[in-house]
């Protein structure tokens, strides 16, 4: 894969256990640095960039989440009255409509992080995703405004997407960027840190609304306020990335480029031709991100955002008992996470996806057997089986996307393989999966689509190569302390 020549694969674990293999594999992966080459990375400026990153994310997917749990409340409330299932329908594929816009974002988001850096950036979008949000929260109902009210509800959605086809490639590179190159799955993983905060934060609060308000007045005005609350949320994330540095890779990219133009006037560029370059130097790079994040989104969106849905239109059970489950489930992951990021660290991204990928192919039918026999212990257990294999996914991705890019690529490739996925195959996933169920008339329909995707997945994870513990590719040797830095040229040296 391009911007991926590592050298011959060795085992991360077998690499540590023999110092003479770790010297030799150091020296055909990366040419011998001199210490000017070496950044030792400043651990409260690590902090500070994962905080303002997975804050980002957290106000995404809180966003994205309250959407999908209020879905059943926004089609009544957005689209005409009459066939349930076709309101319900018709919330989803206005949930859908925002992932048709991601790519976009991320072609423009994405080239011009790697030219004006990463920070400017994910600022603009945290200040469009809350912008967008907020909005969606004072748009009147279809009983007022009529043909208006889901117009506009398709608008804000469309300037939500747009702003998240910059955020997530950017976050994770921001993350991975500052973080030591021993350390970068257990920081990677706070991405996904913030993901799974922001869906316990949008489905605390839409079940702390439906116990505390009721059915009608749910439809009346409360599923207003968990919008509304994005908007602060927002200034928060917003003040938080304004205060940080520009990562040290993007900062090395910078002063080589003005070093090599020397007096010359610097080049123009342009989003078209940035992304030009990106499709004809990093194509089969990219198609593998995109398998990736195609395998991951349809399982994540499936277990995340479609479940209480799930359990509460096809299975009969009320909203809050789906959340509650849900819940629970999330706060568990959440309890894990971050030992997933350092696993991946110690053994490895490979073993670590491909245990998440073949949990879904093995495990996706025996757990929707167990949820559609109704019963919350059973279902509790089949969403457990669920997410324990998300979470291999969730912890290790964030730290393996990025490193398939060189640095002058990073953040454009990544936003544009990322969103294209996202658009094709995970903003689709409720769409898809209600549908399917209304024409199969059965309710393993979801089990087989996490099963197909997890096959894809199967096929990515073979395919990629093993990046724990090495440089980013383009960036130099990132280490947490001076100490490290010399080992690391004594290693180069004997």
């Amino acid at each position: 894969m391009a911007g991926q020549e590592h050298g011959k694969e060795e085992d991360p674990a077998a690499v540590r256990r023999h110092p003479a293999l770790f010297r030799a594999a150091r020296r055909r992966t990366n040419p011998a640095p001199r210490r000017s080459d070496i950044t030792v990375t400043d651990e409260r400026a690590v902090r500070r960039a994962v905080k303002a990153a997975a804050l980002g994310n957290a106000m995404e997917w809180f966003d994205f989440g309250i959407y999908s749990y209020l879905a059943v409340t926004i089609g009544h409330v957005f689209f005409p009255s009459g066939n349930a299932t076709v309101q319900l329908l018709s919330s989803f594929a206005t949930f859908a409509v925002a992932f048709l816009v991601r790519p976009l974002g991320g072609m423009v988001f994405g080239p011009l992080g790697d030219r004006v850096g990463r920070k400017k950036v994910l600022a603009l979008t945290m200040i469009m995703m809350a912008i967008g949000t907020f909005a969606i929260g004072l748009i009147p109902a279809y009983a007022t405004i009529g043909f208006w009210a889901p117009v506009l509800l398709i608008l804000f959605r469309l300037v939500q997407g747009f702003s998240t086809g910059g955020e997530y490639g950017g976050a994770s590179t921001f993350i991975a960027e500052y973080a030591p190159d021993k350390r970068r799955g257990y920081y990677g993983s706070f991405l996904e840190f913030g993901t799974l905060s922001g869906y316990i934060g949008a489905a605390g609060l839409v079940t702390a609304l439906h116990a505390g308000v009721g059915a009608d007045s749910m439809e009346a005005w409360a599923w207003r306020v968990p919008f509304l609350v994005a908007g602060p949320l927002g200034l928060v994330g917003l003040y938080l990335r304004l205060r940080l540095d520009e990562t040290p890779a993007f900062r090395k990219l910078e002063s080589e480029s003005a070093r090599s133009a020397g007096t010359a006037a610097p080049a123009e560029t342009t989003v078209k031709g940035d992304l030009a370059k990106i499709f004809r130097l990093h194509w089969r790079t990219l198609i593998l991100c995109v398998a990736l994040v195609g395998a991951y989104n349809v399982t994540d969106y499936m277990l995340l955002s479609y479940m209480p849905t799930y359990l509460s239109d096809e299975l009969g059970y009320s909203d809050t008992h789906g959340l509650l489950v849900l819940l629970g489930v999330m706060a568990f992951l959440l309890l894990i996470i971050n030992w997933i990021g350092r696993l991946s660290d110690r053994f490895g991204r490979k073993p670590l996806l491909m245990t998440g990928m073949l949990g879904f192919l093995l495990l996706s039918l025996p757990a929707f057997l167990l949820i559609s026999q109704g019963g919350i212990p059973a279902i509790t257990a089949g969403m457990l089986m669920l997410g324990l294999s998300l979470v291999c996914l969730l912890g290790t991705m964030s730290a393996a996307l990025p490193a398939l890019f060189p640095t002058d690529v990073r953040y454009g490739s990544l936003s544009v393989g990322y969103n294209l996925s996202a658009s094709l195959f995970g903003g689709t996933t409720p769409l898809v999966i209600t549908a399917l169920i209304s024409v199969t008339g059965s309710n393993l329909t979801p089990a087989y689509y996490a099963m197909a995707a997890a096959l894809v997945g199967i096929v990515a994870v073979a395919l990629m190569k093993e990046t724990a513990q090495r440089p980013l590719p383009g960036s130099p040797p990132s280490v947490a302390t001076e100490a490290e830095a010399a080992r690391l040229l004594s290693d180069f040296r004997t």
